[in-house]
């Protein structure tokens, strides 16, 4: 574990009540992927600015040092999940999951980002001090459960939206009858051996249809076990034109040409699932055909019940799937579970599955920011009754933003936008000598779920979410171009983003604010 020098005596007496709290002008939650990305953005523009990652986990990476299951890899290409400051150099577009944590690891050492990080520092409560013009933070140590506080400006984080504690497990019936082993791919077993084990998969999402071609090598038979089916295509595990690009332009031009390339494919696919879907399920079927065996029951197995991208498509490297079914090592089987059994699970077909080992793939929990209880001015924020603000901030939550990706693209794509935005955002009040930004709602905007999904992980906690709106700015948008335009090129200042300056305080005076409008009223 590497800390910032000195912080740790002054964290540890700031926990006692014998200190003030460290501060720090930015304060990055997280660790993982959007936190390095963060972190880089901070230190290039702001090199004079202290800032601190904290994260509750012993290492970073986030989810690629968390999921350790068999056959683990992006589930887009690299090229656009890879930062645009580091090109991703490694030969496939669809990258296994240790080479993407080496990456990160390379990535944070090599801009002293690791430098910055406090691992074990799990951060449960950030209060917002109009007064000060500061963040207070509690973080607990995982190590001794003592609580350490912090202060800062800003506040960015960087947790994702799921659990990493817990992942989703349904209530089986009869599962505690059940002889074999039944595990989640979020809590893999490091000594869990299948070889020659019969294994089925429960899932039809994406560590479903990644698992099943990964374990049928050494399992004596797979089978995915699917309430319905989702939407899977074969894509190239290498792609040789991104590079054919990056080895023959100079200067990192191949790279950004590979990234707008991948980009643009990734965009008109989705657009096109979304205007054409009759269209697209033909192609889509059309593609199955042919990397399925003959006579293949698609309509069961690989047609699902919502049209192309209402949920998000699995996408299989060199179709690795496709051959393992036309291999007979994977047989997928759609049918519901009556009850687990000593030896499997009953099917309401009133067929059975036997099974040594059943990975429960069924998704995940999520938990908006980490769980992290948000104040403001003594009173909490209850984020459903937020708006998000450009899918980034927080409507009446000050000087703070966060990064959720897109579902239908790179989740990298969007979190570099949100790190140049909050830059821009920062020199702005730097230029102007304003001390906050907050977002104020809009009563006129309709509300709309936050993840406009139908994905079950989504559904089943969406309501605990902020809502986003009906229109700009407070519209969540699933587009890097229109996003592009927005973040990276739009005005900072508009009707809905609220600027004030710092209190003034004397002793003589009671204690007011001057605030400025967006407008510099």
């Amino acid at each position: 574990m590497t800390e910032d020098t000195g912080a740790t005596e002054a964290t540890d007496a700031g926990a006692a009540g014998t200190a003030a709290p460290e501060h720090i002008d930015v304060l990055v939650i997280g660790a993982g992927l959007s936190a390095i990305d963060a972190a880089y953005h901070v230190q290039k523009n702001f090199p004079d600015r202290s800032y601190t990652l904290l994260e509750a986990r012993d290492s970073l990476g986030g989810t690629w040092d968390l999921f350790r299951y068999p056959g683990i890899r992006s589930d887009s290409d690299m090229y656009t999940l890879g930062f645009p400051f580091r090109p991703w150099t490694g030969e496939k577009a669809i990258a296994d999951g240790h080479t993407i944590l080496e990456y990160l690891r390379d990535t944070a050492a090599e801009f002293g980002i690791d430098e910055h990080i406090r691992y074990g520092h799990r951060v449960v409560r950030a209060e917002w001090s109009t007064r000060d013009s500061l963040w207070t933070i509690e973080a607990q140590r995982t190590d001794s459960g003592q609580t350490v506080r912090f202060t800062a400006g800003f506040l960015l984080c960087c947790t994702g939206y799921y659990r990493y504690d817990e992942g989703y497990t349904p209530d089986f019936p009869g599962v505690d009858r059940f002889g074999g082993t039944l595990v989640h791919p979020q809590h893999w077993p490091e000594d869990l051996d299948y070889t020659g084990k019969r294994v089925v998969v429960i899932g039809s999402g994406a560590t479903a249809v990644t698992l099943a071609p990964s374990m049928a090598d050494a399992a004596s038979h797979v089978s995915i076990l699917q309430r319905s089916p989702s939407y899977i295509i074969s894509v190239p595990a290498r792609d040789a034109l991104a590079t054919t690009l990056q080895e023959r332009l100079p200067g990192g031009l191949g790279h950004r040409l590979a990234r707008l390339k991948s980009t643009l494919v990734a965009t008109a696919l989705y657009q096109a699932c979304q205007r054409f879907p009759t269209f697209m399920k033909g192609r889509i079927r059309d593609l199955q055909k042919r990397w399925l065996p003959d006579g293949y029951d698609i309509d069961t197995h690989f047609a699902p019940r919502y049209d192309p991208w209402d949920q998000r498509m699995c996408l299989v490297p060199n179709g690795d799937l496709f051959r393992a079914i036309r291999h007979g090592d994977v047989d997928m089987v759609t049918d519901r579970i009556a009850t687990f059994t000593e030896t499997g699970i009953a099917l309401e077909s009133g067929a059975e599955l036997e099974a040594d080992v059943v990975v429960s793939a069924t998704g995940l929990n999520l938990l908006a920011f980490g769980g992290i209880e948000l104040v403001v001015d003594g009173d909490s924020v209850e984020l459903s009754d937020t708006m998000a603000y450009k899918g980034m901030m927080l409507s009446g939550v000050p000087n703070f933003a966060f990064v959720v990706g897109y579902t239908n693209a790179s989740w990298t794509l969007k979190a570099d936008l949100v790190s140049e935005y909050v830059v821009r955002l920062l020199r702005y009040m730097d230029d102007k000598g304003f001390a906050r930004a907050v977002p104020r709602r809009d009563p006129s905007v309709d509300e709309e779920p936050f993840l406009d999904f139908a994905a079950g992980y989504v559904l089943r906690s969406v309501d605990s979410f902020p809502r986003q709106g009906s229109q700009a700015p407070w519209r969540l948008r699933m587009n890097w171009f229109r996003d592009l335009a927005a973040l990276r090129h739009g005005s900072i200042v508009d009707a809905a983003m609220s600027f004030d300056v710092a209190p003034v305080r004397t002793e003589q005076t009671p204690h007011r604010e001057t605030s400025a409008t967006a407008s510099g009223r």
